[in-house]
Protein backbone atom coordinates (compact mmCIF):
# COMPACT_ATOMS: atom_id res chain seq x y z
CA UNK A 1 0.00 0.00 0.00
CA UNK A 2 1.49 3.45 -1.13
CA UNK A 3 0.89 6.38 1.23
CA UNK A 4 0.24 8.69 -1.94
CA UNK A 5 -1.51 6.53 -4.01
CA UNK A 6 -3.84 5.44 -1.65
CA UNK A 7 -4.37 8.16 0.50
CA UNK A 8 -8.36 8.71 -0.03
CA UNK A 9 -8.73 5.16 0.47
CA UNK A 10 -6.66 5.86 3.79
CA UNK A 11 -8.45 9.53 4.69
CA UNK A 12 -11.81 7.02 3.95
CA UNK A 13 -10.62 4.74 6.40
CA UNK A 14 -9.90 6.88 8.91
CA UNK A 15 -13.43 8.94 8.79
CA UNK A 16 -14.78 5.40 9.33
CA UNK A 17 -12.65 4.87 12.15
CA UNK A 18 -13.72 8.02 13.84
CA UNK A 19 -17.80 7.95 13.30
CA UNK A 20 -17.08 4.46 14.97
CA UNK A 21 -15.08 5.58 18.06
CA UNK A 22 -14.40 9.07 18.16
CA UNK A 23 -10.94 8.87 18.58
CA UNK A 24 -7.15 7.45 16.71
CA UNK A 25 -4.77 5.51 18.54
CA UNK A 26 -1.36 7.26 18.70
CA UNK A 27 1.61 5.97 19.88
CA UNK A 28 4.94 7.43 20.84
CA UNK A 29 7.95 6.70 22.47
CA UNK A 30 9.13 8.29 25.89
CA UNK A 31 12.86 9.79 27.05
CA UNK A 32 12.94 6.74 28.81
CA UNK A 33 12.37 4.52 25.96
CA UNK A 34 8.45 3.83 26.84
CA UNK A 35 5.81 3.77 24.24
CA UNK A 36 2.99 5.32 25.41
CA UNK A 37 -0.32 5.55 23.65
CA UNK A 38 -2.74 8.41 23.50
CA UNK A 39 -6.57 8.69 22.30
CA UNK A 40 -6.91 11.40 19.76
CA UNK A 41 -10.12 12.65 18.91
CA UNK A 42 -8.78 15.73 16.75
CA UNK A 43 -6.84 14.22 13.95
CA UNK A 44 -7.34 15.68 10.29
CA UNK A 45 -5.63 14.13 7.65
CA UNK A 46 -4.80 16.78 4.63
CA UNK A 47 -3.11 16.51 1.61
CA UNK A 48 -1.53 12.95 0.73
CA UNK A 49 1.25 12.41 3.64
CA UNK A 50 0.19 14.85 5.90
CA UNK A 51 -2.43 15.51 8.90
CA UNK A 52 -2.73 17.69 11.97
CA UNK A 53 -4.20 16.91 15.18
CA UNK A 54 -5.29 19.75 18.02
CA UNK A 55 -2.81 19.29 20.90
CA UNK A 56 -5.04 20.11 24.26
CA UNK A 57 -4.94 17.42 26.38
CA UNK A 58 -1.80 15.97 25.31
CA UNK A 59 0.90 15.26 28.22
CA UNK A 60 3.14 12.84 26.91
CA UNK A 61 2.71 13.74 22.97
CA UNK A 62 4.75 17.45 23.12
CA UNK A 63 7.06 15.46 25.33
CA UNK A 64 7.45 12.88 22.38
CA UNK A 65 7.93 15.59 20.21
CA UNK A 66 10.79 16.88 21.54
CA UNK A 67 12.69 14.25 21.98
CA UNK A 68 12.38 12.29 18.89
CA UNK A 69 8.89 12.86 17.25
CA UNK A 70 7.98 9.60 15.76
CA UNK A 71 4.24 8.46 15.93
CA UNK A 72 1.93 5.97 15.24
CA UNK A 73 -1.05 5.94 14.60
CA UNK A 74 -3.84 3.46 14.27
CA UNK A 75 -7.06 3.52 12.91
CA UNK A 76 -9.73 0.82 13.15
CA UNK A 77 -13.02 0.68 11.71
CA UNK A 78 -14.86 -0.73 14.87
CA UNK A 79 -18.58 -0.10 13.32
CA UNK A 80 -20.57 -3.05 15.01
CA UNK A 81 -22.27 -3.70 11.31
CA UNK A 82 -19.39 -3.80 9.75
CA UNK A 83 -17.18 -6.09 11.72
CA UNK A 84 -20.70 -8.45 11.80
CA UNK A 85 -21.38 -8.54 8.12
CA UNK A 86 -17.73 -9.04 7.69
CA UNK A 87 -17.71 -12.25 9.90
CA UNK A 88 -20.88 -13.46 8.39
CA UNK A 89 -19.13 -12.95 5.03
CA UNK A 90 -15.79 -14.50 5.78
CA UNK A 91 -13.79 -11.41 4.65
CA UNK A 92 -13.27 -7.77 4.80
CA UNK A 93 -15.25 -5.87 1.64
CA UNK A 94 -12.61 -3.00 2.81
CA UNK A 95 -9.60 -2.82 5.00
CA UNK A 96 -10.55 -2.46 8.66
CA UNK A 97 -7.68 -1.16 9.87
CA UNK A 98 -4.48 0.65 8.76
CA UNK A 99 -1.24 2.21 10.61
CA UNK A 100 0.36 5.16 9.33
CA UNK A 101 3.82 6.48 10.68
CA UNK A 102 5.07 9.92 10.69
CA UNK A 103 6.76 12.81 12.76
CA UNK A 104 5.08 15.42 14.32
CA UNK A 105 5.97 19.00 13.53
CA UNK A 106 6.01 22.27 15.79
CA UNK A 107 3.42 23.87 18.08
CA UNK A 108 1.49 26.24 16.25
CA UNK A 109 -1.53 28.25 16.44
CA UNK A 110 -4.48 26.89 14.52
CA UNK A 111 -5.69 29.15 11.35
CA UNK A 112 -9.57 29.57 10.91
CA UNK A 113 -10.07 27.24 8.53
CA UNK A 114 -8.44 24.58 10.93
CA UNK A 115 -10.83 25.60 13.49
CA UNK A 116 -13.98 25.09 11.20
CA UNK A 117 -13.14 21.81 9.51
CA UNK A 118 -12.42 20.19 13.06
CA UNK A 119 -15.81 22.07 14.79
CA UNK A 120 -17.81 20.55 11.55
CA UNK A 121 -16.73 16.82 12.20
CA UNK A 122 -17.67 17.42 16.32
CA UNK A 123 -20.89 19.66 15.44
CA UNK A 124 -23.53 16.88 16.29
CA UNK A 125 -22.34 17.14 19.74
CA UNK A 126 -22.62 20.41 20.33
CA UNK A 127 -25.46 20.20 22.31
CA UNK A 128 -23.74 18.02 25.29
CA UNK A 129 -21.63 19.55 28.66
CA UNK A 130 -18.73 17.14 27.24
CA UNK A 131 -18.41 19.23 23.56
CA UNK A 132 -18.58 21.94 25.91
CA UNK A 133 -15.40 20.30 27.77
CA UNK A 134 -13.41 19.01 25.02
CA UNK A 135 -13.78 20.59 21.56
CA UNK A 136 -15.42 24.34 22.02
CA UNK A 137 -12.18 25.95 22.21
CA UNK A 138 -9.67 24.80 20.16
CA UNK A 139 -6.56 26.76 18.97
CA UNK A 140 -3.26 24.76 18.91
CA UNK A 141 -2.25 22.26 16.52
CA UNK A 142 0.27 20.14 15.58
CA UNK A 143 0.99 18.92 12.01
CA UNK A 144 2.39 15.78 11.40
CA UNK A 145 4.55 14.09 8.30
CA UNK A 146 3.71 10.40 7.21
CA UNK A 147 5.69 9.08 5.47
CA UNK A 148 4.80 5.16 6.01
CA UNK A 149 1.35 3.33 5.71
CA UNK A 150 1.18 -0.33 7.07
CA UNK A 151 -1.73 -2.33 6.27
CA UNK A 152 -3.07 -4.49 9.22
CA UNK A 153 -3.47 -7.98 8.56
CA UNK A 154 -5.99 -10.02 10.47
CA UNK A 155 -5.88 -13.65 9.05
CA UNK A 156 -7.81 -14.94 6.02
CA UNK A 157 -10.04 -12.25 6.63
CA UNK A 158 -8.15 -9.55 4.96
CA UNK A 159 -5.91 -11.96 2.26
CA UNK A 160 -7.65 -9.80 -0.69
CA UNK A 161 -5.69 -6.85 0.29
CA UNK A 162 -2.29 -8.75 0.21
Amino acid sequence: MDIHTNWLEIKTLFKRSFKSSFHYAIASISAEGEPHITPIGSLILTEPGKGYYFEKFTTHLPKSAHFQGRVCILAVNGSMWYWLKSLLRGEFVSRPAVRLYGTLGELRDATEYEKVKFQKRVSKTRFTRGYKLLWKNMSKIREIEFDKVEQVKIGAMTKRFF
